[in-house]
């Protein structure tokens, strides 16, 4: 299934010849559109000359119907293709600085490397122009770095902000395109050419053009009527990949693994608990995140887990497994990588690095029931040894005391409490991968 992973052959001839060919093929058709020229691509703000628009509006829309169409027909997974992050109010400003420079110049930055690559003075002078801004721009952004990383939204697109499905976005979107290029056509007529409005005919003369509309937009109506595949279709076509994982428990890491990986400077350790509130607040590992399970599979709460760095790992727990293998399976299939499992969740890690029995005693035998396995006394939270062994305690358990809050001991020495059971580390199972991330575009 596409998105094809081509990181597997990085390095080698083929793999440069790919890049070489598309970006030949790229800079090819903007020359053959007449985009090395600046005065054709001014001519576009005055809206004698609309090539800009036509030509890139049909790439837009042309490739978005191809992508889900073939998403729709199960041919390829969206959620693996790069869609840029959204830093919204710093794009429109600097959309609005390249816009002015775009008046200006006559190029953008993509189309003034194809008027360079013909030896156009206009074009070689504007690329020099682009390297040094962004040679004061590299200098100069740590005075604004905090506007610049600012209003941060993630993977955000057109379906999230109208909450709509992606067919009937990628419908209104092509009618929006084919609305443009009407008005394009009216345009260039009245500005360029100089024709009155009643001169200026409403309907495409050359018939492929029409017909190339109605194939378009048909098969826009095609994807939108069979719909973008569920997480349950994802999870079918790679469950041959994970299935293994689950079977040979390579995502169950161990609690004494994760105690490590918190002592590690370079590693980011996010714990998502997927309990109810209640038992949560009963007891809860230190710096963990409570969220509901109907959160954690929520699109707005997985687009904060692929915007993570390539540094964090994502650990799921709940009493034993079978809710967080469930929400394990949902998460990994729309892209989260660094993701695992707590082995034997809560129940699990209170067996490793037990509580007083004040505090607590167990009540089940089992560990791989959701039920959890000890009856507390009373909700001590994150506030005793067992939450946080990974941080100086004592050696060990504080003996049961007259009173609840006389239970909860402050750190006294050095050492860390790590009961015997946990003392020796099992075989490492988390492996951090990075990113793949494939760009590109005409800015």
């Amino acid at each position: 299934m596409a998105p094809f992973n081509l990181s597997t052959i990085s390095g080698t001839l083929g793999y440069d010849l790919i890049f070489l060919l598309l970006g030949v093929g790229f800079g090819a058709a903007l020359e053959m559109s007449g985009f090395g020229d600046s005065r054709k691509l001014a001519a576009q703000f005055y809206f004698r000359e609309m090539t800009v628009l036509k030509v890139m509006f049909t790439g837009i829309v042309v490739a978005a119907t191809l992508i889900f169409l073939a998403s729709s027909f199960e041919l390829l997974d969206f959620n693996r293709v790069w869609v840029n992050p959204t830093y919204l109010v710093p794009g429109i400003v600097g959309g609005l600085i390249m816009g002015v420079g775009f008046i200006i110049g006559g190029f953008c930055p993509g189309t003034s490397l194809v008027a360079a690559s013909t030896l156009k003075i206009d074009g070689i002078l504007f690329v020099l122009g682009v390297g040094v801004g962004v040679f004061f721009f590299g200098e100069s952004v740590q005075y604004f770095e905090d506007f610049f990383q600012s209003s941060y939204m993630g993977r955000f697109t057109i379906p999230d902000w109208l909450g709509l499905p992606y067919g009937v976005v990628l419908v209104l979107l092509v009618l929006m395109a084919l609305t443009m290029f009407t008005g394009a056509e009216i345009s260039e007529a009245y500005f360029g050419r100089g024709q009155s409005l009643k001169e200026i005919s409403l309907l495409p003369k050359v018939r492929i053009k029409t017909a190339a509309a109605a194939v378009l937009l048909l098969l826009a109506l095609v994807a939108a009527f069979k719909g973008q595949p569920t997480v349950e279709d994802r999870w079918y076509w790679m469950a041959q990949e994970n299935e293994p994982l689950l079977a040979a428990r390579e995502i169950y890491v161990d609690p004494a693994e994760i105690v490590e990986l918190k002592k590690n400077i370079n590693v980011f350790v996010d714990i998502i608990d997927l309990r109810s509130e209640a038992e949560y607040n009963l007891f809860h590992l230190s710096e963990s995140r409570h969220v509901p399970q109907v959160t954690a599979t929520s699109q707005a709460f997985v687009r904060t887990l692929l915007a993570a760095s390539d540094n964090t790992v994502v650990f799921l727990l709940s009493n034993g497994e079978k809710i967080a293998t469930e929400v394990w399976k949902q998460l990994k299939v729309q892209g989260v990588l660094n993701l695992y499992i707590l082995s034997g969740g809560i129940n699990g890690w209170l067996e490793a690095y037990p509580l007083n029995d004040c505090i607590a005693h167990r009540i089940e035998k089992t560990l791989d029931t959701e039920t959890l396995a000890y009856a507390f006394n009373y909700a001590v939270g994150d506030s005793v040894p067992s939450a946080h062994p990974y941080l100086p305690r004592m050696d060990e358990l504080p003996a049961c005391a007259a009173s609840a809050e006389d239970s909860v001991i402050a750190p006294v020495k050095t050492t860390y409490y790590e009961p015997e059971a946990a003392q020796h580390l099992p075989e490492k199972k988390v492996k951090l991968k990075k990113k793949t991330v494939a760009k590109g575009g005409c800015g």
